[in-house]
């Protein structure tokens, strides 16, 4: 580690991590984000005109083009990464420097030029929608600089469980550390057990109903309401085999005059953030019918807020196999 980077924190590579290229070029190719931002604003120009704007973590300040062009007075664009940088060269290289004002820093410590905005823009969603905890900075925007009758895009978003059939998988990610080349490796078996796994999940693995356990209101909610312990139920669809729990999370843009949404699960168009899924210890037997009932805990990890404390209890009720277990994940 050079001197330069000495002392920093898990926190200051988050930033940076968003100063590379490659991350947003991911995120500007997601043409469900991308197009669903674009269209709940480019769409809905008569809720931009006139009005002053704030870009909650802008990166390239797209989200801040797009509102410009829909007729907004002015836009703050604010973000802590480097890649602030480039933006403000993007927006000059668009012809928006007079109407867009990019600002390096922390919410928390920046000076907007206004006391108060109309309406306020952010993708701020992570994988299982709040991990690195960017949420946190949005509200603390919106109780600071949001007028009484101001809107957030997008403002509502859910989050959803169910089960999959997963053996081949789970084989080749868990088992795989029993004989590495001859060698046991149950140390990084046992790790992995308790880390989620993001990934793409096929539709057809899906074998229970969908749950939403977590409705967020965007416009409400606290960051105490982000520390939960919720319960769920779902019912299983076919004779099959569990392997995990699969989650993911709908985004819904409300203000709208005609409500924009899109979902990031399986039954939907490709998200760059997939699924989250997590992997019971024993597969579970079950039958048409089945229920699974249980509670979701989720909570910042107090060492690092950005990452997640997951722990889910569930009960199967079956009519092969009855059984309950405790899962606990970080989220890192």
């Amino acid at each position: 580690m050079t001197s330069e980077n000495a002392g920093l924190t898990s926190k200051d590579y988050y930033f940076d991590s968003y100063a590379h290229f490659g991350i947003h070029e991911e995120m500007l190719k997601d043409e469900v984000r991308t197009t669903s931002y674009r269209d709940s604003i480019m769409k809905n120009k008569h809720l931009f005109q006139d009005k002053v704007v704030l870009d909650v973590g802008c990166g390239t300040g797209i989200l801040s083009m797009f509102a410009a062009k829909a007729g907004a007075k002015h836009v703050i664009g604010v973000d802590m990464s480097n890649i602030i940088d480039k933006a403000r060269l993007i927006v000059e290289e668009n012809g928006l420097s007079d109407r867009i004002t990019l600002l390096k820093g922390k919410m928390e410590e920046v000076e907007l030029p206004f006391p108060s905005v109309d309406i306020i823009i952010s993708e701020w969603m992570g994988y299982f929608l709040l991990y690195e905890s960017m949420l946190d900075t949005v509200l603390l925007a919106r109780d600071r600089y949001l007028s009484p009758n101001g809107k957030i895009f997008p403002d509502t978003a859910t989050m959803v469980i169910s089960t999959i059939e997963d053996g081949d998988y789970k084989e080749d990610k868990l088992s795989f550390w029993d004989n590495v080349y001859g060698f046991k490796m149950s140390a990084i078996k046992d790790a992995a057990m308790h880390e989620p796994l993001v990934d793409t999940v096929e539709s057809r693995v899906v074998n229970a109903s969908q749950c939403v356990f977590k409705t967020i209101d965007i416009m409400t909610v606290t960051k105490a309401d982000l520390n939960f312990s919720v319960p769920f139920e779902i019912s299983i669809m076919r004779d099959d085999y569990v392997h995990a729990f699969i989650s993911w999370f709908d985004i819904e843009f409300r203000a709208c005059h005609k409500p924009v949404r899109f979902s990031t699960g399986p039954f939907a168009k490709y998200t760059h953030w997939k699924q989250t899924v997590f992997y019971t210890p024993n597969t579970l037997t079950v039958c048409k019918g089945d229920t699974i009932k249980g509670t979701i805990d989720c909570a910042p990890n107090a060492e690092n807020p950005r990452d997640l404390d997951i722990t889910i209890d569930y009960q199967l009720t079956g009519k092969e196999e009855s059984s309950e277990d405790r899962m606990v994940f970080r989220m890192c």
